[in-house]
């Protein structure tokens, strides 16, 4: 059996190889969101399909190779992929330079109507960094859509809001200004990680040893939160997130709840 017939065996839908990395696509059961992710270097990888499993199932091809042939193949990935991480660098510096700060629909459903966003040509703009340095964007469109730019590092990459406590670990934007929003109302410091993935979470985790996790409540953020091996909260409600939490609440309540998790015990 190829990879291809595993990866299909296993609900994958795959275009085309893409090597060297982890690389998400549709799913059989999930054919229009991309809900499957798989790896494969021509002689080994793994394949995960988010709704049922729970961890990457491994592959490794029976077939002879070529060892020359597979490092030059790899040697030319690995400059293509160089080559397309600096291109999108290029196009997330022209982006925010050409972006002007502006109230954006999709805040405003947050409930954020007015705090202002870097938006160029009506997509909301979100910088992320590997420390200081800028990798890409998220790019969110007026009815919610989220990309990120082409070729673009993800992993590792975060948006920080604030730099003054405990390090909270989140997934999207909306949830780390809901997070700023009732820790600022408690007086209580903080720095918010936005990671932009449950699956980054995790990398994001292993960077900091005391870190605390705010996580969706889907099975695939609960799984990622438990992964880390961190303290974490998520809503009582299935399909939430920390943003729809503090909605439904009110930021008052919103923030009770938060503390009475205890997340926050040693934070003044």
């Amino acid at each position: 059996m190829n990879f291809e017939s595993f990866a299909e065996q296993h609900g994958l839908i795959i275009d085309h190889i893409v090597y060297d990395r982890w690389a998400r696509v549709p799913t059989i059961d999930k054919p229009h969101s991309k809900n499957g992710s798989y790896i494969w270097d021509g002689q080994s990888g793994a394949v995960q399909n988010w709704a049922v499993h729970d961890k990457p199932i491994p592959f490794k091809t029976d077939r002879v190779i070529d060892k020359d042939a597979w490092i030059k193949k790899k040697q030319v990935a690995d400059a293509k992929r160089k080559e397309k991480q600096n291109k999108a660098i290029q196009r997330a510096v022209f982006l925010l330079d050409n972006a002007t700060k502006q109230i954006h629909p999709y805040m405003e459903k947050k409930g954020f109507p007015n705090c202002k966003q870097y938006v160029y040509e009506g997509m909301m703009l979100l910088p992320m960094r590997i420390g200081q340095k800028l990798v890409g964007c998220q790019t969110i469109t007026q009815d919610g859509t989220k990309k990120f730019l082409y070729g673009q590092t993800t992993k590792g990459a975060e948006l920080r809001i604030d730099n003054k406590g405990k390090h909270i670990l989140c997934e999207g934007y909306a949830t780390a200004m809901s997070l700023r929003r009732v820790l600022r109302s408690m007086g209580l410091k903080y720095t918010i990680h936005t990671c932009f993935s449950a699956a980054n979470i995790i990398e994001i985790a292993s960077y900091y040893p005391q870190c605390v996790i705010v996580a969706d409540n889907d099975s695939v953020g609960l799984n990622s939160a438990e992964k880390t091996g961190k303290p974490f909260w998520s809503s009582p409600v299935s399909g939430e997130d920390f943003n729809d939490f503090e909605l439904r609440l009110g930021t008052e309540q919103a923030g009770k709840a938060f503390i009475a998790s205890g997340l926050m015990a040693d934070c003044d």
